[in-house]
């Protein structure tokens, strides 16, 4: 396989995945905006020759496609599968030691090497401005690092294997940041860096940090992997790129020798700057806050080095391709980690961490009584409490009766729900509780609310193929449309204030009764504008669910409290746009109407049909 990022881009466009861009681009929003172009093209990967202020060559989308993915991968695609399985469970190896051999073969070959001599990141050594530092969307705070590989050791616990990779994004310059000598680092502290940075500030020591960017593509998937307990990401790293991960030290900072570049520095207790904006992969910016500043020892690049970057924005994006790929690897994983689920998907179109699509088993109930949900209730709060799934705030799970069920196809799947859903008895919410850092519809950094929809049993209901006649002609919320089976958008004046929205929606809830019950109509969601929520199953899923925290934005037609249980006729989501959310990613006209000269008869991407 690959020794460096470059074999793999001649390995990718010796077989039609890859187009050089010879035209001169500038980094400033015009690099981002092609490649969302060429993403949403299903194109292939970019080879920027030429980046404007800039002596280094740049790549971008190069997992944008999961079968571009797999090519890059195909040599150690299955053995490393089979690692990972082996490692969830590993019994297996126990009952069939021999059938087993080549894995172990595998993980040892991966494990990483330590070298003395033959350090190609470190051929020259240059400054952060002399980076292709790529702003991508208009209000960004500055230029960052996209697919940066962060890596750190366990100050209790120095050595390669207690150490934490991970993609923490990189602020390089704006801001308060000194250039050259100041960078910025987005993580949470639960986080394995956030962890190590705790324990050396007990020690009241910094923290060594250093960030590789680029090598082989292994490298940059192994910074992201959920990978099973006991196997760390530089073994995967090995494993994946079917050669040992090799290291040396420089200055007392690990250096990736294969990697493009190499960003080292410390860490000291206490010293944060304001890092963001960001455009951030909800499709929102996420703001300006406080966080751990890394001071510059040194940067590093090998002879040649390629700067490999991707686009954050509202999905789809690259990031789409990744967690696709990831699921491919990992396979069962959510099986094995939670007992009872058969598949959990995060929907990308709303920005993967707000919600989730389940399908979980129903055993409590004996078959002669009523189904309703029960043993999925206990499977919804191991979702909840596991990994990256506790940051959603909704929860949408079922059990497959006479049906088979897929979540990813997600109109089919919320009408199964909606068909099934006791809207009296089926709603459960977890206030003041966490949710995503990037999220900004909650009530401060960190905080919300979640709710869990269960359905389980015989269908109830017949879902509305139109708008109901009771959703016509009412004032206030106005332009009903129609947007799938048993959900209906409304347009509304813009919010104002929580009170305020509390009295409109009951409001409409009293206009609603008046005109007679409405059971086909189980979901009405409030919006700014209907036409477009309406107008793409994706618009509904990001507006919806993005600009939405549950305990404050569900109201309910002819709500009540039963023994502090909340029920209701018909649900109610105010998805309108609230003063404290974070302003949406916009493309810049003037930018878009610029990189039309790529595109065009002569231009390096003629050949990619955009629309």
């Amino acid at each position: 396989m690959y020794q460096n990022l470059e074999e793999c881009l001649i390995d990718l466009e010796k077989h039609g995945h890859l187009v050089r861009i010879g035209e001169e681009v500038d980094p400033y929003l015009e690099m981002a905006a092609i490649h969302m172009k060429v993403y949403e093209a299903g194109g292939p990967a970019l080879l920027f020759e030429k980046v404007k202020g800039s002596k280094f060559r740049a790549v971008s989308n190069l997992f944008g496609t999961l079968e571009r993915s797999q090519f890059i991968f195909r040599k150690n695609w299955e053995d490393v599968q089979n690692v990972i399985a082996l490692r969830q469970d590993p019994i297996k190896a126990l009952k069939k030691p021999f059938a087993h051999v080549r894995n172990g073969l595998t993980a040892f070959k991966a494990l990483p090497l330590k070298t003395s001599s033959s350090v190609p990141v470190s051929a020259q050594e240059i400054n952060i401005s002399d980076l292709p530092l790529i702003q991508h969307w208009l209000n960004d705070g500055g230029a960052f690092v996209t697919l940066p590989q962060v890596y750190s050791e366990d100050p209790e616990n120095a050595g390669i294997m207690n150490a934490n990779l991970g993609m923490y994004r990189i602020q390089l310059n704006g801001n308060d940041y000194e250039l050259n000598k100041e960078i910025g680092v987005h993580y949470q502290i639960h986080r394995g860096i956030g962890v190590h940075q705790d324990k050396a500030t007990k020690k009241g020591e910094p923290l060594k940090v250093s960030i590789f960017i680029g090598g082989p593509p292994a490298h940059t998937l192994s910074a992201v992997m959920p990978l099973p307990e006991g196997l760390s990401e530089l073994t995967f790293a090995g494993m994946l790129a079917g050669r040992r991960f090799r290291y040396s030290y420089i200055d007392g900072y690990c250096i990736s020798n294969d990697a493009d570049f190499v960003i080292t520095g410390d860490i000291y207790p206490g010293e944060t700057k304001p890092e963001g904006p960001f455009g951030d992969h909800l499709g929102y910016y996420s703001l300006t806050h406080e966080f751990p500043l890394m001071r510059v020892h040194k940067v590093y690049a090998r002879e040649n080095a390629i700067w490999p970057f991707t686009v954050v924005g509202r999905p789809p994006q690259e990031d789409t391709s990744f967690g696709a790929l990831i699921h491919e690897l990992t396979g069962d994983a959510i099986k094995q980690e939670i007992p009872g689920v058969k598949e959990v998907h995060a929907v990308d179109a709303a920005g993967v961490h707000p919600l989730l699509f389940a399908i979980g088993s129903e055993r409590y109930t004996p078959y002669q009584q009523v189904k309703r949900p029960a043993e999925l209730l206990t499977i919804a709060n191991r979702i909840l409490g596991t990994g990256q799934l506790s940051l959603a705030k909704y929860l949408f799970i079922t059990a497959e009766d006479k049906q088979p069920l897929d979540s990813h196809k997600e109109s089919e799947f919320l009408a199964y729900m909606l068909e099934r859903m006791d809207l009296h008895r089926d709603i459960h919410f977890q206030t003041h509780t966490t949710i995503d850092t990037l999220d900004y519809s909650g009530t401060g950094l960190n905080q919300g609310s979640k709710v869990v929809f269960a359905a389980s049993g015989e269908k109830i209901r017949d879902l509305c193929t139109e708008v109901p006649e009771q959703l016509k002609g009412l004032p206030t919320f106005t332009n009903p449309r129609f947007i799938m089976p048993g959900i209906v958008a409304m347009q509304g004046p813009s919010f104002s204030t929580y009170d305020n929205a509390q009295k409109e929606a009951q409001e409409l809830s009293a206009n609603l009764q008046l005109k007679g019950s409405m059971p086909s109509c189980p979901m009405i969601i409030l919006c700014d504008d209907s036409d477009f929520v309406s107008e793409t199953i994706n618009n509904f899923l990001w507006v919806t669910f993005t600009r939405s925290n549950p305990s404050h934005d569900i109201h309910g037609v002819n709500s009540y409290y039963d023994n502090k249980h909340w029920g209701c006729d018909n649900l109610i989501i105010d998805a309108r746009i609230k003063p404290h959310h974070a302003p949406p990613l916009i493309a810049d006209p003037t930018v878009e109407a610029n990189i039309q000269r790529l595109f065009v008869k002569g231009g390096s991407l003629a050949g990619v049909k955009v629309k």
